[in-house]
């Protein structure tokens, strides 16, 4: 009986004993995660964010129906993004000058109204390519603010500026989680009921965000300006063009932006032409990506602070070029999904570290627009990318867009390695 009772009482020790370790492992990985109100956002944006996922695919797919044209795909895609550049600009003007929490409730609301709208129209069978593509202008208007405010709140919520890095990483990772678990759902979900049920999901995920910003408690800060918006523009520009690192980084992104991420943008056409799947076939391919980016995520956050930023910049953007070089190279699903998981590591180990960098180089008070900046090129540039993969690949095919794409980046590449000693946090 002694002997029985000694075994029962030592097994809850061990157990708790290891979850104790699991939970330190955990927070030593993301110290990000140690903060509440880092908590709340990140659990509100992950689940809003497979909302968008499911959208994006569902989106790309729905237009290729309709259309059956990689240019009005294409097209689509760049009327979502060029708001951004036209706008963007004076969205960091608004983020510097007001509560980003606000603006975060207003944006998010808006976009939750605009996919229930395009998932009733899609699901009465009453939509037509002119009206989603109305509503992914639109949509890009929201993001024009709601993305540098994204960007620029992330400070506030971490309690330890220390751990920016694990915060941003993190964001990284919610928006890559997302692009796992979103894609795979939506081929899913498309092939049993259409495509207006993702639409109609990814308007319901918004309200995750929405009551964890009830939730996150955060001291309103802003920076009061006596410019009009045009100087403080002008200001916000100056600054950035005569910060070398920034500058560095900012055209980086651009170029990269324009020439490498448009790829996506063709993966309905791909999934379709060169792999003959279905929607749930375009899932699994986003995933591939996906998954690579999880680990990217990972890597950053872990060990920041351990690895110099030029490493995992310079490192991400080779590795993106050899794996999306080779993806173009074959017509197996299997060896597919293995250089997209390696594009999407290379992606997200770039963009991750290049966001951190900035984030760390700036002065507080010109932090909304210079992420206004970063995201003007790391968004508002898509739709000439988009416009452009969908040209070549419509006349020469996608392989071909795609290859004179990467040789593109490849020379600024090369740029970038001569020139990575700027890059320092």
């Amino acid at each position: 009986m002694e002997s029985d009772q000694f075994i029962v009482d030592e097994s809850p020790e061990i157990c708790v004993g290891e979850e104790i370790n699991w939970g330190n492992k955990i927070m030593a990985a993301f110290p990000a995660l140690k903060s509440r109100n880092y908590q709340l956002y990140f659990a509100g944006q992950l689940i809003s964010l497979t909302g968008t996922w499911l959208q994006i695919v569902a989106e790309g797919w729905l237009v290729f129906t309709l259309t059956n044209s990689a240019f009005f795909v294409g097209l689509d895609a760049a009327m979502a993004t060029l708001p951004t550049l036209l706008f963007s600009l004076f969205g960091g003007v608004i983020v510097d000058r007001y509560p980003k929490k606000k603006i975060l409730f207003f944006t998010q609301s808006s976009a939750m109204v605009l996919a229930l709208i395009l998932g009733m129209l899609t699901v009465l069978k009453i939509v037509n390519v002119w009206e989603v593509i109305t509503l992914s202008f639109l949509l890009g208007m929201v993001n024009a603010v709601d993305s540098p405010a994204r960007q620029a709140y992330v400070v506030e919520l971490v309690e330890d500026k220390s751990t920016l890095s694990s915060a941003i990483a993190l964001n990284s990772g919610m928006f890559n989680a997302a692009r796992v678990i979103g894609p795979t759902i939506a081929g899913i979900l498309i092939a049993i009921t259409g495509t207006g049920m993702a639409f109609i999901l990814n308007g319901i995920s918004y309200i995750a965000v929405i009551i964890a910003l009830v939730f996150i408690n955060t001291a309103e800060t802003i920076m009061q300006h006596d410019l009009n918006p045009l100087q403080a523009i002008k200001e916000g520009v100056v600054y950035t063009l005569n910060h070398p690192t920034i500058r560095l980084l900012l055209i980086l992104s651009g170029i990269v932006s324009i020439f490498g991420w448009s790829y996506s943008t063709l993966m309905p056409v791909i999934a379709t032409q060169i792999f003959h799947f279905g929607a749930t076939g375009l899932g699994y391919l986003y995933a591939a990506g996906g998954f690579g980016a999880l680990l990217g995520t990972f890597l950053i956050s872990a060990f920041s602070h351990k690895i110099r930023p030029s490493i995992y910049i310079v490192g991400g953007n080779f590795l993106f070029i050899i794996g999306l070089l080779l993806f173009t190279f074959t017509s197996h699903p299997i060896l597919a999904a293995i250089t997209l998981f390696f594009t999407g590591l290379g992606l997200v180990s770039q963009f991750s570290m290049t966001n951190s960098t900035i984030q760390h180089s700036v002065e507080d008070k010109m932090r909304g627009r210079v992420m206004s900046l970063y995201t003007l090129v790391f968004i508002g540039f898509g739709p000439f990318g988009n416009l452009e993969i969908g040209y070549m690949a419509e006349h020469f095919g996608t392989e071909f867009a795609i290859r004179l794409n990467v040789i593109v980046v490849l020379v600024f590449a090369i740029y970038l390695w001569f020139n990575r000693k700027k890059i320092h946090s």
